[in-house]
């Protein structure tokens, strides 16, 4: 099984730049990370510095966030948000740029929250056209729209893999878009209440992404009480090729151990 380890969340005690390089002296080879600039179209700069922070450091890039607002404000994405749609747009051909050139074909799209004063209708109408907006401009590069239901955002709309299967859907329906996929973070899943072994047996093959993390706690992997390892194994057994991305909270020091007892699985 090989991992991925989200630079976002994880060795939080070391500044953003320097995670890859911890990565890979921990013994990964690939990261993920959430949008890391302040803004939907950093300087040249900014992204020269996140761009040798991962070749620098020798791990390949597997996934990235669009922009998805201030998250610990409580943002949860631009997607459905009326009035920042451009902002969303200006990041779509950022995002893809990133991606060819670090050859990342995996790239998140968090829905956002839902608006006070607005008709949930509208806002996704406007999802609609912006995941279609961005599966196009990934599509040239081979790439992946993640979509994914998110526990601890009471306005978030996407709460099971239901809920995101039928954007996904409405979106092929209405646009042609086929290349957004539902991302499986089996945390969030597992919080919000999804019976995460259906969702496992009726989509495996089509998992876009797996995201893990024990619960209670978002911690590592036995932490908890989660099957994590029963499920990663039968979405493999079901068809899912992909790495497995670790989005969990822990003190740097301690983070791998428990990889570190089965290294072959890194």
């Amino acid at each position: 099984m090989t991992f991925s380890v989200n630079c976002s969340i994880m060795l939080a005690e070391l500044p953003l730049m320097e995670r890859p390089a911890a990565v890979k002296a921990a013994g990964f080879d690939a990261v993920e990370f959430w949008w890391p600039f302040a803004s939907s179209v950093p300087g040249d700069a900014e992204l020269s510095r996140f761009e040798h922070a991962i070749t620098d450091a020798g791990v390949q890039l597997v996934g990235l966030n669009f922009n998805a607002g201030d998250m610990p404000a409580g943002d949860r994405g631009l997607v459905s948000w009326l009035g920042r749609s451009d902002e969303f747009r200006d990041n779509i051909d950022v995002v893809a740029g990133i991606g060819g050139r670090l050859g990342c074909t995996s790239f998140n799209a968090l829905y956002g929250n839902r608006q006070a004063g607005h008709a949930p209708e509208a806002q996704d109408e406007l999802a609609v056209r912006n995941l279609a907006a961005a599966a196009a401009a990934v599509a040239r590069i081979g790439g992946t729209v993640l979509l994914e239901p998110v526990s601890g955002a009471p306005d978030y709309p996407l709460r099971t893999a239901d809920d995101a299967l039928r954007v996904i859907a409405r979106v092929k329906e209405e646009t042609g878009a086929g290349n957004i996929k539902l991302l499986a973070d089996f945390y969030h899943l597992s919080v919000n209440g999804d019976d995460v072994d259906a969702v496992i047996e009726a989509h495996a093959k089509d998992f876009g992404h797996i995201q893990i993390a024990d619960a209670p706690g978002r911690g590592a992997p036995g932490t908890g009480q989660l099957p994590l390892a029963a499920w990663t194994a039968r979405s493999r057994e079901l068809g899912y090729a992909g790495r497995i991305g670790l989005e969990y909270q822990a003190a740097a020091a301690t983070a791998f151990d428990w990889a570190r007892r089965q290294p072959a699985a890194r």
